[in-house]
């Protein structure tokens, strides 16, 4: 396996200060992100380190050139925005991105893009069903042309009022993969898959890595920390950040040993990357880049 980061938490550095940092701390790769240039109003999105709209074969081989020299590789490019937005406009602009990410990926002989499914918040999964049947398959048919693998997180975006009752990522469960995969079966759609979010779930991560070993192109290391007092007040229904806290590895209610035993007993040799949504960490740079250290020091008791 590589040990890596996802760049969303370095927001005010370039490329290759991401890259000398990664270089410098000894990781083997990073997640870049490639969010449309600009702003953008959810924490972690909007964060560009790679223009792959205007992304030139010159400048693809900049930064392959780039890694080679400091000895890291890009795991992947991450955009995450909902291609299944209720409105189709909203959607299209999120899906010709994405297709921009793929064709990236391609240049840069990056082999995984990750993103969200998405979802319709106010429908249900089976109401959401058609669109998704509709919107992804020439998602995937670029993917296949480029021969890129996409990572879907299994993030449900649900965390505050504004994305209940449902949440704006569909994938976040066993059973929605499994119906995903049977009714669009192609291997260039996988997962990227985060423990954290099965664990404030209830949902066992090792089993799941087992069923899905073959599906899994990625892996997101964060840890989440369930109030059990603060559950015991509000239960499950109320909107999930009542009572769990995103943390660093180690620092949570996953249990890393038996998460990687899982990995490692289905052969997964895939990058690992540290992602930090820990407030605590989120102070500073130095902070955001001590939460870096602090996540590796902790996975590389498993990360050979």
């Amino acid at each position: 396996m590589k040990l890596g980061f996802v760049s969303a938490i370095l927001p005010d550095l370039e490329l290759e200060s991401v890259v000398r940092f990664a270089a410098e701390e000894g990781f083997d790769c990073v997640e870049v992100m490639c969010w449309p240039a600009g702003r953008a109003e959810r924490r972690y999105a909007g964060v560009t380190h790679v223009d792959v709209a205007g992304l030139t074969a010159a400048g693809a081989r900049r930064i392959r050139q780039l890694l080679d020299d400091a000895g890291v590789a890009i795991s992947g490019l991450g955009y995450y925005p909902n291609p299944l937005a209720a409105d189709g406009r909203e959607a299209r602009v999120y899906i010709s991105h994405l297709k921009k990410a793929l064709r990236a990926a391609e240049r840069l002989e990056v082999g995984v893009v990750n993103t969200f499914i998405g979802r319709d918040h106010t429908r249900s999964i089976d109401d959401n069903w058609s669109v998704f049947l509709k919107r992804w398959p020439p998602i995937v048919r670029e993917a296949e042309a480029r021969g890129v693998r996409i990572g879907i997180e299994n993030c449900p975006m649900f965390f505050t009022g504004d994305e209940w009752p449902g949440g704006k990522n569909m994938a976040h469960s066993p059973a929605v993969w499994r119906r995903m995969f049977r009714e669009l079966p192609s291997p260039n759609l996988g997962l990227n898959l985060d423990p954290s979010h099965l664990v404030w779930q209830q949902i066992d991560d090792a089993r799941a890595v087992r069923e899905f070993a073959d599906r899994i192109v990625h892996v997101h290391a964060k840890d989440a920390r369930v109030d059990r007092e603060r559950l015991n007040e509000v239960g499950i229904l109320a909107h999930p950040l009542q009572y769990h806290t995103p943390k660093l590895p180690g620092l949570g209610d996953v249990n890393w040993g038996r998460f990687f035993g899982a990995l490692t007993d289905t052969g997964y040799r895939g990058a690992v990357c540290v992602e930090v949504e820990d407030r605590a960490f989120e102070g500073s740079l130095e902070r955001r880049k001590a939460s870096l250290r602090q996540s590796a020091a902790f996975l590389r008791q498993f990360v050979a």
